[in-house]
C-alpha cells in the first residue's frame, strides 16, 4: 500500500456514482485532503462494511449521498453507531441544504460537494482534525466569556472583538471562538469575507443538542479563530435564555477563550449574554452623542442590578485632538475606562478591505494587541497615559 500523504486523513470511498468518486479523486491532487485506501462502488451490508473497516481502519468514511439518499443515510446511521470509530464525511453532487441537515443529523461530521474545491477541502479537513483531537490536553478548567457592547450603534464593538479575538490566539496560541450574536445586523463574517452555510442563531434553536461533528458544522475558521457568523437575513425570533446559556456554556468547554459581539447595550439578548460573561466591554466612541448614551447605559446596567465589576468601557477611535484624560473620561461615565484606541481609519480600512485581521505594525493594531494581553489577565505594554487623546493606551474598534 502507498504511505498516505502526510497533511492527508486516510478515507475509504462509498460511491455508486462513478463519475462522482473519479471527480473527487482528481481533486485530491490539489487539495491533498484525503487519501483513498478503499473503495466501494455500491452501498454494502453493515455486516460487509464492519469487515472492511476493520480491515483497512480508515481516519474517515466518505459515502455518497446523491446517488440513493436513504441508502446513504442508513449507511451513515450504521457507521454512527459503534461500528467504526472513523468520522463520515457525505459527497453530493450539488449544494442541497435539504441533504446537508439530513446527513448530519445521520451523524456526519461534514459535507462537501462538486466541484470539490480545494480551499473548501481544507477547511474540512482541519475541523474533522479539530472533531479527531481537539488538543492533546484539554483546559483544566472552563474557557472565559467575555462579552462585546456599544452604547450607540456603529461605536465599533465588533471591530473590537474581531481583531481581539486574533490577537489573543497570535499571542497564546489558545483556543478561541469568536461569536456574532447580532442576529439582526452582525457584520463579522462579512469583515472577514467568511462563507457559512450555517450562523449563530442555528447554533442557538438547537443549543441542545449539538454535539461535537454539529459544531464543526456550525463554525468556520479564521486565522487559527473558530467564528459563529450571523445570519444573512436578519433574525428576529426571541432569543430563548435557556438555549443561550446552553451555547455560552458549551463554548466554555471546548475553548480556553470566548468573544462575544453583542447589539447595542440595550437590547435584550445583550443583557442576556452580559449576564452569563465573566467580563463586558462598553465600547464607546469619543463624539458627544457616544460618551452621552455609555454614561446612560452605565446607569441602566445599575438600575437592573449589575455589579460595576462586571463591565468596563473602552473608548474608540480617540483622535491625536482629543485632548481628554482617562481621568475626565471616568468622571464623565462614573466608571473606569479599560482602554483607549486611536482613530486609524485607513489601518482599519486595509484589512477589512483584504479580509485580514489587524497586526502590531501600526498604532491601532498595537492598541488592540494591548487589550487581547489585558483580556488574558496580562498587563498592557503601555503605562497609564496622562492625555489619552495623544497617545493611545490599549485596544477597541470600529463598527465600519
Amino acid at each position: 500500500m502507498r504511505h498516505r500523504r502526510e497533511s492527508a486523513l486516510s478515507a475509504f470511498l462509498i460511491c455508486p456514482d462513478r463519475e462522482l468518486s473519479s471527480q473527487f479523486q482528481r481533486s485530491q491532487q490539489e487539495a491533498r485532503a484525503f487519501e483513498v485506501v478503499g473503495e466501494v462502488a455500491e452501498y454494502p451490508a453493515r455486516n460487509t462494511l464492519e469487515i472492511r473497516l476493520r480491515q483497512i481502519r480508515p481516519e474517515v468514511v466518505l459515502v455518497d449521498v446523491s446517488s440513493d439518499q436513504s441508502k446513504a443515510i442508513e449507511t451513515i446511521e450504521a457507521l454512527s453507531t459503534h461500528i467504526s470509530s472513523a468520522l463520515v464525511v457525505g459527497l453530493h453532487r450539488h449544494n442541497d441544504s435539504s441533504a446537508v441537515i439530513s446527513v448530519l443529523r445521520a451523524g456526519a461530521a461534514e459535507f462537501l460537494y462538486s466541484p470539490f474545491e480545494a480551499s473548501v477541502q481544507r477547511e474540512a479537513l482541519a475541523r474533522l482534525r479539530r472533531i479527531r483531537q481537539p488538543e492533546d490536553e484539554p483546559p483544566s478548567e472552563l474557557g472565559k466569556v467575555f462579552v462585546f457592547t456599544s452604547s450607540k450603534p456603529g461605536s465599533g464593538s465588533s471591530t473590537v472583538a474581531t481583531h481581539a479575538a486574533h490577537a489573543i490566539r497570535q499571542k497564546s496560541g489558545k483556543r478561541v471562538l469568536l461569536a456574532d450574536f447580532d442576529l439582526e445586523g452582525g457584520s463579522i463574517g462579512f469583515y472577514l469575507k467568511l462563507q457559512a452555510n450555517y450562523s449563530t442563531a442555528d447554533a442557538i434553536e438547537n443549543a441542545d443538542q449539538i454535539d461535537a461533528a454539529i459544531w464543526s458544522a456550525l463554525t468556520v475558521e479564521s486565522g487559527g479563530v473558530d467564528v459563529l457568523v450571523a445570519p444573512e437575513v436578519p433574525y428576529t425570533a426571541t432569543v430563548d435564555p435557556a438555549r443561550l446559556h446552553d451555547l455560552i456554556e458549551y463554548s466554555r468547554m471546548l475553548y480556553d477563550y470566548v468573544l462575544i459581539d453583542v447589539p447595542p447595550v440595550f437590547h435584550r439578548t445583550s443583557l442576556l449574554s452580559i449576564s452569563e460573561c465573566d467580563q463586558a466591554y462598553l465600547i464607546s466612541s469619543a463624539d458627544l452623542a457616544s460618551l452621552h448614551l455609555t454614561r446612560k447605559a452605565i446607569g441602566f446596567l445599575a438600575q437592573l442590578g449589575f455589579d460595576k465589576e462586571r463591565y468596563q468601557v473602552v473608548v474608540n477611535r480617540l483622535g491625536k485632538k482629543d485632548s481628554i484624560s482617562t481621568g475626565d473620561l471616568e468622571k464623565i461615565f462614573g466608571s473606569s475606562v479599560k482602554a483607549c484606541i486611536p482613530n486609524e481609519y485607513f489601518s482599519l480600512h486595509r484589512v477589512i478591505s483584504l479580509g485580514q485581521p489587524l497586526v502590531a505594525d501600526c498604532e491601532l493594531g498595537k492598541s488592540i494587541a494591548d487589550l487581547a494581553t489585558k483580556l488574558m489577565g496580562g498587563r498592557s505594554g503601555a503605562g497609564k497615559q496622562t492625555n489619552v487623546g495623544n497617545v493611545p493606551a490599549a485596544p477597541a474598534m470600529s463598527r465600519g
